[in-house]
């Protein structure tokens, strides 16, 4: 093995990659062909990357499919589910995505020792930043 890329289903595309690549600073290295739809345009599946970090989303509905309202019981799930990210720089990390315009938290030391922060993307699945506490130190 050299790599685990997590994959999420999202509610909504455009609104995914606001997050990920606009706000997080992800870029895209495969994106299924863009389609319009009642929806909007967008793909269905989108592969994305930064530093070595990597995630794919794809919609959790065809095309012309997708609700109006996001069903919570079928979302719920999301806030049981987060990606741990590996950062030098955490508090640099909180920074940036602040200065994208992102609600970011202060780091803070968590009960196992490390500096870190988290949000949620916009389906509630967790994003949590974090750095071993004796580097946060340093």
């Amino acid at each position: 093995m050299r790599g685990l890329t997590p994959y999420f289903e999202v509610f909504d595309m455009n609104a995914s990659l606001a997050f990920y690549r606009d706000q997080l600073g992800f870029e895209v290295l495969f994106a299924s062909p863009e389609v319009q739809t009642a929806e909007g345009r967008f793909s269905h599946f989108v592969h994305l990357a930064r530093d070595g970090a990597e995630l794919m989303l794809n919609t959790a509905y065809d095309s012309n499919e997708r609700p109006a309202q996001r069903s919570e019981p079928r979302w719920q799930g999301c806030r049981h589910t987060a990606l741990y990210i590996a950062c030098d720089d955490v508090v640099g990390m909180q920074a940036e995505i602040t200065a994208k315009g992102l609600n970011a938290p202060t780091p803070a030391t968590t009960g196992y020792g490390f500096l870190a922060f988290s949000i949620s993307d916009p389906d509630g699945h967790g994003v949590v930043f974090q750095q071993p506490g004796s580097a946060a130190l340093a």
